[in-house]
């Protein structure tokens, strides 16, 4: 070719690609993948740090912790400990919403040895279930001592449950929560799989609060909404909502699948899958 037909052709090229959808320019796939251990609860309690020691194996390189479980019965110090010799990190951890409301300054010292970013409440009181009143309360506790985890270095999180998205005098205690919420202080992790068997759409919430969404529980969900199941198995599709999170690889990513039979076999397809996903 000569040496102006080849650069007519590239700069022709140059210019249709700018044209071209993001998916047709390139591909991504997510740097770190994680698992909330509620996902492999069973094996925990039989053994912990052979559990971490698989988990690690797998090919998961971070973990989200459960406080709201007492961590199965071990010390903050004997966490870090296993969380270190096995190479994992733990961005963050489920806890109790009582946790805000007692000494919580020991909760957040607690927080930064065990190398947390979030504290994540996954659910309110049982009494949330029917009044508005008490999500208004709970949102005000939240603002509260997330100020106070800010200053410590910590952000409190709050994580949705299906039954969040259940109408209330009309009202979907969800959105009046996050509405009440002050997103300088408060921050949302979203499971798509937890939204979606609630009867919400992930995409939509996505959209109207982009920058409110900092960590996600990536969770499929069988056909009929009744439960969930390995990652590529169900309705969601995964790729489209990756694509769509503004600055993704720089949020944490958890496999969280609550209702697995042999739970260590299923994260290795949970976990191949989402190596594996180009989007």
């Amino acid at each position: 070719m000569h040496r102006r037909s080849f650069i007519q052709a590239a700069s022709f090229f140059a210019a249709g690609a700018w044209a071209l959808p993001r998916h047709m320019l390139a591909t991504t796939r997510l740097d770190r993948i994680g698992l909330e251990l509620y996902s492999v609860r069973n094996a925990m309690r039989a053994d912990p740090e052979r559990t971490l020691a698989a988990v690690r194996a797998i090919g998961y390189d971070d973990v989200e912790l459960l406080w709201s479980m007492d961590n199965f019965g071990r010390t903050p110090q004997q966490v870090r400990t296993s969380l270190d010799r096995e190479g994992l990190r733990a961005p963050s951890a489920h806890i109790a919403p009582e946790t805000m409301l007692t000494d919580w300054n020991r909760s957040l010292d607690t927080a930064r040895l065990l190398g947390h970013d979030y504290l994540i409440v996954p659910s309110l009181t049982s009494d949330a279930q029917k009044s508005l009143d008490v999500w208004r309360t709970w949102a005000d506790h939240f603002n509260t001592a997330g100020a106070a985890a800010r200053r410590s270095g910590i952000w409190l999180a709050f994580h949705n449950e299906p039954e969040h998205m259940k109408p209330i005098e009309g009202v979907v205690p969800y959105d009046l929560f996050v509405e009440r919420l002050d997103p300088t202080v408060v921050r949302l992790q979203l499971d798509v799989g937890n939204m979606v068997m609630g009867g919400g759409n992930p995409m939509r919430y996505l959209a109207k609060y982009p920058d409110r969404y900092w960590t996600f529980h990536l969770k499929d969900v069988v056909a009929d909404g009744s439960a969930d199941t390995e990652l590529g198995l169900g309705t969601f599709d995964f790729k489209r909502f990756l694509t769509a999170v503004p600055s993704l690889l720089g949020k944490s990513c958890y496999v969280e699948q609550e209702g697995a039979k042999d739970e260590l076999a299923s994260m290795r397809v949970d976990h191949a899958y989402l190596r594996n996903l180009d989007f």
